[in-house]
């Protein structure tokens, strides 16, 4: 299986539907997200450098993102991830995951990236501890205007990447 990064592009809009106005998708975020706010965060991450679609054999397979943000006044990349059905449970979302932190890593932006999954999202909680994030607390964190009970994780890119 060969799994790599790309831009995130016009084309991809169908892709973003499908992870994200899906109920079953979005269970642990709080609901699919209306079709104007697809679209929206469609045009936000055109030309953004940190929305990569993971692209498996050819055949795009999900997201992942890092974005510029401030938490408790730190400056942070927040990391966020989403795998269609059909690709879950191969290890694709880790492997995107680890090729994301590389990218972000190889920029000029913070050194600390964040993910804020919610307790009971098992497999993202189980990426966060394989890719070497810290459990750093419980946390409220304001998710697509809806407010999340999270598990807030925290790696510094300054220390040696997974393997």
């Amino acid at each position: 299986m060969s799994i790599h990064l790309e831009p995130w592009a016009e084309d991809d809009l169908p892709l973003l539907q499908a992870l994200l106005g899906d109920p079953a998708m979005m269970e642990h975020l709080g609901g699919p997200e209306t079709p104007e706010k697809i679209v929206e965060r469609h045009g936000r991450y055109l030309g953004y450098p940190g929305a990569l679609k993971i692209m498996v054999d050819g055949v795009a397979a999900g997201w992942v993102g890092f974005w510029e943000h401030e938490w408790q006044g730190e400056p942070i990349y927040e990391m966020g991830w989403s795998v269609l059905p059909g690709f879950q449970g191969r290890g694709v979302a880790s492997a995107g995951t680890l090729l994301a932190l590389e990218a972000a890593r190889a920029s000029d932006g913070p050194r600390a990236v964040h993910a804020f999954p919610v307790p009971d999202n098992g497999p993202s909680n189980a990426i966060c501890r394989k890719m070497g994030f810290t459990l750093i607390e419980e946390c409220d964190v304001d998710f697509a205007e809806r407010i999340l009970h999270c598990n807030h994780w925290r790696i510094d890119l300054r220390d040696n990447p997974p393997q």
